[in-house]
């Protein structure tokens, strides 16, 4: 069966929590608190208006997604579509599914017609990772990332 694209609904609510959770710790070596996660993730199923999750399947079962949130440019009159909380299952990975979920956010994005351009940021020594984006016809920009954590909310 080929893969498939969908979005994604509160039923997927527990599998995007626990592949977020794989991501933190594979590539950040991050423990996620799983309530927090919960409820990170069944807020953007409940709001459209804070993204939406795609999720890619291999023979009806989950093997990848990722979340699209947006961002208004003032300086491009439209949106950009940022890609955030990317996994791929283990055994799926260097299959295109991360391909045929990035296609799929390029052709929605080209859809809703107000959509000015697609990013997303990833961690500096993850070479495999921006070697895929490159492949995709992404380049890196100028800028650099900067944040500033504001004290954590209670769980």
């Amino acid at each position: 069966m080929p893969l498939s694209i969908r979005r994604a609904a509160v039923s997927d609510t527990s599998t995007i929590a626990e592949f977020n959770r794989r991501m933190a710790q594979e590539t950040e070596h991050k423990t996620l608190d799983q309530h927090t996660l919960a409820r990170g993730v069944a807020a953007v199923l409940a709001d459209p208006a804070k993204g939406f999750y795609l999720v890619a399947e291999l023979n009806g079962e989950p093997v990848g997604q990722l979340l699209v949130t947006p961002e208004w440019s003032d300086w491009r009159d439209g949106w950009f579509w940022w890609i955030q909380s990317v996994y791929v299952r283990e055994d799926a990975r260097r299959s295109g599914v991360f391909r045929g979920l990035f296609n799929e956010v390029v052709r929605l994005a080209a859809a809703a017609g107000d959509v000015v351009g697609v990013r997303l940021y990833v961690e500096r020594d993850n070479m495999r990772a921006q070697e895929t984006y490159r492949s995709l016809g992404m380049a890196e920009t100028g800028y650099r990332l900067y944040e500033r954590l504001l004290s954590k909310r209670s769980s």
